[in-house]
């Protein structure tokens, strides 16, 4: 998906949990439902999260400047990793006042419950169509807003189906119960994106382009390559990895040749279009 249509995305998402959050929360203390107030503080991340994001495509798209080479290309991955975080607070929070309300709970009103509820569920399925409606499988920035959003829809669900029995049996321990089980997908996705984007972060090698893969790679398919050392990948985003490694030549290979085959293999093989190759000329044992 572009910077642009991304950011555009995520500001609309925002005004809609943001607007509705508010609503919620009258709802969730006039009812006195856990649930209703969990998720009102999930839609409050929410909205923070979602004006991250919007902040991290923004910043992204600033050029880079002799102080910052690369530009603010990692603020995107930065602002992922935050969001992450932000859910897994949220879901401690959330399991919190749930085992609180466990052993203290409180009377609900139903009726009202269910009807925030469902205006919630409406507006959370709104925002998570607009943040799902373009190409977002490498975009960690984009997965962390919609993690958020689908626990929050999540949440509206386990607040209807919290009011429904509160109705039907009376059973007010249905609200902290529930609550718990949205407390636990929303952790999943915050590990999730943690992971992912602190990998990024620590700058782990990215999947597909192990050293061994790498060299092994090279050496089959670029004719002049003898040898292949010093080799360490990183990513800048979570769809530009960078690769830096040496490249020794068989005996009579143009220097040249070598390092432009190398960096178009790497570009064409494992999707590396921004690659720093040295190349040495092989010493043959007379010269040594």
């Amino acid at each position: 998906m572009a910077t642009a249509d991304a950011r555009r995305r995520v500001v609309l998402a925002a005004l809609l949990t943001g607007g509705f959050m508010l609503a919620e929360v009258i709802g969730g203390l006039l009812s006195g439902s856990l649930a209703l107030l969990a998720d009102a503080a999930h839609m409050l991340t929410d909205t923070g999260s979602l004006l991250l994001a919007w902040l991290g495509y923004t910043l992204s798209a600033r050029p880079a400047d002799p102080a910052r080479s690369f530009g603010f290309g990692r603020m995107k991955v930065l602002a992922a990793f935050t969001n992450g975080v932000l859910l897994i607070l949220l879901a401690a929070w959330i399991v919190w006042e749930a085992v609180h309300r466990l052993f203290n709970p409180v009377e609900i009103t139903g009726g009202l419950m269910l009807g925030v509820a469902v205006l919630g569920l409406v507006v959370n399925v709104m925002a998570f169509a607009i943040l799902h409606g373009g190409e977002h499988k490498d975009d960690l920035n984009l997965r962390g807003a919609l993690w958020h959003v689908a626990g929050d829809m999540l949440g509206s669900v386990a607040a209807i189906l919290a009011a429904a029995l509160i109705l039907w049996q009376g059973w007010m321990l249905a609200d902290p119960l529930l609550s718990i089980l949205v407390a636990g997908l929303a952790l999943f996705g915050g590990v999730r994106i943690v992971r992912e984007s602190g990998h990024i972060l620590i700058e782990g090698t990215p999947h597909g382009l192990e050293a061994s893969r790498i060299i092994a790679d090279l050496k089959e398919h670029v004719d002049g390559v003898s040898d292949v050392s010093h080799v360490h990948a990183w990513a800048l985003t979570e769809s530009r990895p960078l690769v830096t490694l040496e490249v020794i030549t068989r005996p009579g290979a143009n220097a040249e040749s070598v390092r432009r085959a190398v960096k178009e293999r790497l570009a064409h093989a494992f999707g590396a279009s921004h690659a720093t190759v040295e190349v040495i000329g092989e010493v043959s044992p007379s010269a040594a």
